[in-house]
């Protein structure tokens, strides 16, 4: 039996009585079909409501051969009549998430004439790929267009044209479409043949918000979120600003500028250092010029300055080379080296030893070790 399928008569309806028509216990749930549902099942890259039904939860839905299955967290009755409550609030959101894509790909059609070749409705973003490149000042009009359509509060239209209308209209599908076929147009941005869920009129939506764009295949894939979740993300997008001005003691539209001149600065600051460690590390190896094995703890050395000082000693000392950089209880950053020979062994008994990993050539060595400073020593000292 078709299942009457509410979801397509009144997207907000969320509380709904049925009759069982049939439970069957699953693999891992209880798939119960009903007579007529208001629970939408995945598709169309858009994912199934929950709710409850009769007392139980329904965790996913799915449809069948024309039939809505609910997967249930336990059973219930065949021929019994029971109430079924949609959680409004996920509904909601994917309404404004997929309603947003929709305009957002409309337009893009328009402008450009790529398709919408992918669409994913997450639970965090919702992504879509195009087959065609977009530069990121069209993004910046595209959005642009996008909000001033939902700013115009248009009045969805859903319609399910008859064959021969179906066959005139101009509409967006990502494949030819024939028998009852049901098309959703957003006035002035979009007429495309879908079956999911739907806001009644733009200016639901709220706020479409592209996040960022990547190249994907020979096209591009971009990430948005529209409702609730545009303004979740532009709260949390201004706190971390508002946080960021106060520690720069900047205004709040002029950190960039402000975090580009640390930048600099630091970056002169770090030549500087770097210039300065390899002039201590050259009288370094002056003093163990000729020393044979050494084994030197050296505080506050990034891995690269680990690296530069084992190097310059190993010019000199005429044996191998072991420098450590860090401090009991956060770990050590090592690396061991020799003007000839092979050190990939000595290393690995030391990584099994004192908690450590890493790897390299065979002369030449680096990793980290979770130990303590004694441990270490008295590895070396057995050497």
């Amino acid at each position: 039996m078709v299942t009457q399928k509410r979801y397509y008569e009144d997207a907000y309806e969320t509380i709904f009585e049925a009759s069982v028509l049939s439970c069957q216990k699953g693999k891992k749930f209880y798939e119960i079909v009903l007579d007529e549902t208001a629970f939408y099942p995945e598709g169309g890259g858009q994912p199934s409501d929950i709710g409850e039904l009769g007392g139980v939860k329904v965790l996913e839905v799915h449809e069948k051969n024309d039939e809505v299955v609910h997967f249930c967290d336990g059973p219930l009755e065949v021929g019994q009549k029971v109430i079924g409550k949609l959680d409004w609030d996920r509904r909601f959101d994917f309404m404004q998430q997929h309603s947003g894509e929709h305009i957002l790909s409309g337009l893009i059609h328009q402008y450009y004439g790529y398709d919408n070749v992918g669409f994913h409705l997450g639970s965090e973003t919702v992504t879509i790929d195009f087959n065609g490149m977009i530069g990121e000042d069209g993004l910046r009009n595209l959005e642009q267009k996008a909000n001033e359509v939902v700013w115009k509060n248009v009045e969805t239209q859903i319609i399910f044209p008859d064959q021969e209308t179906l066959h005139h209209l101009e509409y967006r599908s990502k494949k030819e479409l024939n028998g009852a076929v049901r098309i959703v147009a957003f006035p002035g941005a979009d007429i495309c043949a879908c079956c999911g869920t739907h806001v009644h009129r733009t200016g639901e939506i709220g706020l479409i918000k592209i996040l960022s764009s990547q190249k994907f295949h020979d096209g591009v894939r971009l990430e948005l979120v529209c409702g609730n979740r545009a303004l979740h993300y532009v709260q949390d997008v201004f706190a971390q600003n508002h946080a960021i001005s106060v520690l720069l003691s900047a205004k709040e539209r002029q950190t960039a500028a402000v975090v580009q001149k640390l930048h600099d600065e630091f970056a002169q600051a770090k030549f500087r250092i770097g210039k300065m460690e390899e002039t201590a590390f050259a009288q370094k190896a002056q003093e163990l010029k000729g020393k044979g094995n050494v084994v030197i703890f050296e505080d506050g050395l990034t891995s690269e300055g680990v690296r530069k000082m084992a190097s310059a000693i190993l010019e000199t000392c005429a044996g191998w080379c072991a420098v450590f950089s860090g401090e009991d209880g956060q770990g050590y950053k090592y690396c061991v080296g020799t003007p000839q020979g092979d050190m990939r062994q000595l290393v690995k008994e030391m990584n099994e030893k004192l908690n450590g990993r890493g790897g390299g050539k065979p002369d030449f060595l680096q990793g980290s070790l979770q130990a303590k400073r004694k441990e270490i020593e008295n590895f070396w000292d057995e050497r």
